[in-house]
């Protein structure tokens, strides 16, 4: 068996350690990321910074009647929920096509439901 290289001097290696040794910090640990990884994290970081800006509270009349005409019609709407993130932004609309209703919930296709004493604003589906 050979014999390791081993420094019996305390002091020497903490003067190494205090003068000469410099940590790279992270820089040493970014081979480990994989190029999937980051793109995931460019990826949310952008999704992150979008804002969905306020949009006009509507009665629930004009609710209802946007909502019967796109469940009558086949057509898609776009529904902002009066429910916000962590930071106090709205979340991103729910765009789909009115495919029922039950009391007081509303049915999009590829969605949950969603009641309509939560929804805030509803467009019709023009251009989606």
């Amino acid at each position: 068996m050979s014999k390791l290289w081993q420094i019996d001097d305390d002091a020497l290696v903490q003067r190494f350690f205090d003068h000469d040794y410099q940590d790279r910090g992270v820089v040493k640990w970014q081979g480990f990321y994989l190029s999937d990884h980051t793109a995931a994290l460019k990826k949310q970081a952008r999704q992150e910074a979008v804002k969905h800006p306020a949009k006009t509270q509507q009665s629930l009349e004009e609710m209802s009647v946007i909502l019967s005409d796109a469940y009558a019609n086949g057509k898609r709407v776009s529904i902002q929920v009066n429910d916000r993130d962590l930071n106090g932004e709205f979340r991103p609309d729910l765009v789909g096509k009115v495919i029922g209703y039950k009391e007081d919930k509303i049915y999009l296709a590829g969605q949950t439901d969603v009641s309509i004493l939560d929804m805030r604003h509803v467009e019709r589906g023009i251009g989606m």
